[in-house]
């Protein structure tokens, strides 16, 4: 009994030495100040591309438009071009058959697709534009057509 009481000891060291070890660890991580450096480098970036809110007095073309964000990022042309043509693709994806059927750029706008129903045929319907007359209207196939909803930043930039 007395080796099992012993075997048991060293044991209870050997857990207690690697508690030691954490506390070396947690008091050599407070030592690193370099990332609160780089944190403050990040910080300045986003004031050098401030954005000019002067208002755009024609419709800007693609090519202007892109021109403009690189400009304004610092980011070429052709990047630019591709961030668009991927955001493109994505939204594509989440709008096509059998996807989910909704996009959103935080804060702008959704976009979402509605499934309109079949219409039957229907015959002897009154003619709005002829009153007392009578017409026939077609039947119409189920179809789904997209809708465009603007979120709370872009209706506060219009105001």
């Amino acid at each position: 009994m007395a080796a099992k009481k012993s075997a048991k000891k060293p044991a209870r060291k050997a857990k207690a030495k690697p508690a030691a070890k954490r506390k070396v660890a947690k008091k050599a991580a407070p030592k690193r100040k370099a990332a609160p450096k780089k944190a403050a480098a990040k910080k300045a970036a986003p004031k050098k591309a401030a954005s000019n809110t002067a208002a755009i007095k024609a419709r800007y073309s693609k090519s202007q438009i892109l021109t403009e964000i690189a400009e304004a990022t610092d980011l070429s042309r052709s990047q630019v071009s591709s961030v668009m043509d991927e955001l493109s693709n994505i939204i594509e994806r989440h709008v096509k058959k059998r996807a989910v059927g909704e996009f959103a750029l935080p804060g702008l706008l959704k976009i979402k697709t509605v499934k309109k129903p079949a219409r039957k045929a229907r015959k002897n319907v009154p003619n709005p534009f002829r009153p007392g007359e009578t017409m026939d209207v077609a039947a119409k196939p189920a179809s789904t057509t997209v809708k465009v909803v603007a979120l709370k930043k872009l209706k506060e930039m219009v105001q």
